[in-house]
């Protein structure tokens, strides 16, 4: 993840106060809900999703334009990376159906906009709340002449963007590979950059930042290597590893997971 994005992301928030929705034991009530703990810094809550420390829930709330609802396959592949590397043992998914944006291309800050208006969780007592949003429409940075596109971007601390309708034009692609393979890897992969990876809330214990891709592991094979934000890396990695036998997802390399550990990781 690029480190100017982040910047301008963080800007659009500054400012930004809580809001309100109608309490159902008292309409005349107003309950204040704070969004401030989920418009942070990428990262910044890697320790809270990790760990039980502050908070021993997890609520994913997925919001998907209708027709694109991701795999059962791929969440369940997500909840076993989930379980896998954080200490979570409540996690509850629920599930959005939202009409299309009806736009093309989709730039980060429309991204933003779309989860502002429709982002229904957000952290409350002891449960920590992370959105994911499915979209119908490519990112606006995609070439696709040069078969540069992005399949997931993070953008806050609770935040992410799967872009369903890349993944599988992707797949289609492929005998090898399937959506639900793509799918997972991508949500997993974004995920490792809410949980802090690489350098970006949870500190390396080792040196393996890729010198030329901020934020993404230098190890070989690791889930974590910037390939796999991207269609013609994520295929050419899967095809390889369905071509070894290998399962089709990687998983995190030790350097990985030992930052994880550090950081309050299972």
């Amino acid at each position: 993840m690029k480190n100017q994005v982040f910047i301008v992301i963080l800007s659009l928030f500054i400012g930004i106060t809580s809001c309100s929705r109608n309490n159902d034991d008292d309409d005349t009530n107003p309950k204040s809900i704070d969004k401030t703990a989920n418009l942070k810094a990428t990262g910044t809550s890697a320790n809270d999703i990790l760990s039980n420390t502050n908070f021993d829930k997890l609520k994913i709330e997925i919001g998907y334009v209708d027709g694109f609802r991701p795999s059962t396959t791929a969440i369940i592949g997500f909840q076993s990376f989930l379980t896998q590397y954080t200490f979570k043992e409540d996690v509850e998914i629920v599930y959005k159906e939202l009409s299309s944006p009806n736009e093309e291309k989709l730039t980060l800050e429309e991204v933003v906009d779309l989860e502002g208006e429709n982002r229904t969780a957000y952290n409350e007592d002891t449960t920590l709340a992370v959105y994911i949003y499915f979209a119908d429409a490519p990112s606006e940075e995609d070439v696709e002449e040069e078969d540069l596109v992005t399949l997931g971007a993070v953008y806050l601390n609770t935040s992410m963007v799967i872009y369903e309708s890349t993944i599988r034009n992707l797949a289609s692609k492929s005998i090898f590979v399937s959506i639900s393979d793509i799918e997972t890897a991508t949500l997993n992969h974004e995920f490792g950059h809410l949980l802090g990876l690489v350098n970006l809330g949870s500190p390396a214990v080792n040196d393996h930042e890729d010198s030329e891709a901020v934020n993404h592991c230098s190890v070989e094979g690791c889930l974590m290597r910037a390939e796999l934000q991207f269609g013609a890396g994520m295929k050419q990695m899967l095809e390889k590893r369905a071509s070894k036998g290998m399962a089709a997802p990687p998983g995190l390399d030790d350097e990985c997971v030992m930052d994880l550990q550090a950081n309050g990781g299972r």
